[in-house]
């Protein structure tokens, strides 16, 4: 079976093409994926089948032989680091849960920069 990469994928379209190994542009229609794969990134290796499209060579069949590292994987802090700042991020919450039950809302200071934390870690966790 051929191989290739990921040249363009847009997973709202459910189209894109690969670059073969060999130097030729496939086009991959979403139907050919495997059920599990929802999206694809460009530099994904893949395996697949060929056949004769209406306008030229289509991939058939796609295995997903290798997804290529997220840089923002490579970059994100160490688990222990992180446990360090959402357990401080948990005692800032509680200060400020505390503040809401007295009937009070954390100066529009503080609300802002809880906010901004949340996000920050919430990115942190989800990359």
């Amino acid at each position: 079976m051929p191989t290739g990469k990921v040249k363009f994928y847009d997973t709202d379209k459910g189209f894109g093409f690969i670059q073969g190994d060999d130097g030729q542009e496939v086009f991959l229609h979403a139907t050919a994926l495997p059920p599990e794969v929802t999206q694809l990134r460009a530099g994904t290796r893949l395996e697949y089948g060929i056949a004769d499209g209406r306008r030229g060579a289509q991939a058939l069949s796609v295995r997903v032989v290798d997804a290529p590292s997220s840089v923002v994987r490579m970059k994100r802090k160490p688990a222990e680091d992180m446990a360090v700042i959402v357990e401080d991020l948990v005692k800032v919450l509680d200060r400020a849960g505390g503040q809401l039950r007295r009937g009070q809302y954390p100066p529009s200071a503080s609300g802002a920069k809880i906010a901004a934390m949340l996000r920050r870690v919430a990115d942190e966790l989800d990359a």
